[in-house]
């Protein structure tokens, strides 16, 4: 499969991320800190107008005999589209009832519970085979927190522009967050480009073939640097210097983004787990 011909998968995987990232690290950001119900509502109604997409979004790619993916049986398609539907019904509630504990409580639950059920209904019925689920479902899971996480993080860093006095324990929380998220994926892409992971993927045969460039900007752009950025931004955060932390947090959303169409699309289209 080329990996023009993944784009209907790649697409998916993105959006899905951004939406299950951003909620799971406003349900951390909820319990662990102070951040204001304002952001936390705003940060889930957007994770939910995003899985809206999602659902709407019927998956009809290629299914040759070159593709790695597969279209999976209906029985996972439509689990997915549970998780999916449960997941918006949660987040898009958020707004109206999180601002009561238990309600609260509910909604991340079942939001995450969700999340959880599309995910992994993803990865068995996109597989080539079962075996080759666990690893996908690893990945896509990371890719979420990275991604959604990101996105939810320069949301928050905006918050900080509007109600300067709230205090600097969310920011750096999700910075350390996204710092330590990315950095288990620089473990995973070591782990899988030294060992194998993903359907035929022996050790290092990432980096042979066509493909060896696109490897190395994954790593080096789309990990170590967000690294780096991650790190700057939670030490700017500690200063309560928000607007710097904020434009890091950009640079880094782009970052992660890319990375994220890029592993997806070198999965689907070569069997590469990055």
């Amino acid at each position: 499969m080329r990996i023009v011909d993944s784009l209907p998968w790649v697409a998916s995987v993105l959006v899905s991320s951004l939406a299950f990232g951003s909620f799971a690290f406003v349900v951390i950001t909820r319990w662990r800190t102070d951040a204001t119900r304002g952001y936390l509502g705003f940060t889930a109604f957007c994770a939910g107008l995003l899985a809206l997409f999602a659902l709407a979004t019927k998956l009809l790619g290629p299914a040759g005999t070159e593709a790695v993916v597969r279209i999976g049986p209906a029985d996972l398609f439509m689990l997915r589209q549970y998780g999916l539907g449960l997941f918006a019904a949660a987040t898009l509630l958020y707004p109206i009832f999180g601002r009561r504990a238990r309600a609260a409580l509910v909604l991340d639950l079942a939001g995450l519970v969700g999340a959880v059920v599309a995910l992994a209904a993803a990865a068995f019925g996109w597989a080539p085979a079962a075996v080759n689920g666990v690893p996908l479902l690893v990945q896509l899971v990371v890719l979420s927190l990275a991604t959604g996480g990101s996105m939810a993080a320069v949301i928050l860093g905006h918050w900080y522009l509007v109600t300067p006095k709230i205090s600097e324990k969310p920011l750096v929380l999700q910075a350390k967050l996204l710092l330590g998220v990315i950095g288990l994926q620089v473990l995973l892409f070591l782990v899988w480009t030294t060992l194998g992971g993903g359907p035929g993927q022996g050790p290092f045969d990432a980096f042979t073939g066509g493909n060896l460039l696109l490897v190395v900007l994954r790593l080096a752009v789309t990990l170590l640097f967000p690294v780096v950025l991650c790190w700057m931004a939670w030490r700017t955060a500690l200063t309560r210097s928000m607007e710097s932390a904020t434009g890091l947090l950009y640079i880094n959303l782009a970052a992660v983004m890319a990375g994220t169409i890029g592993a997806a699309a070198l999965y689907l289209s070569a069997g590469l787990l990055l």
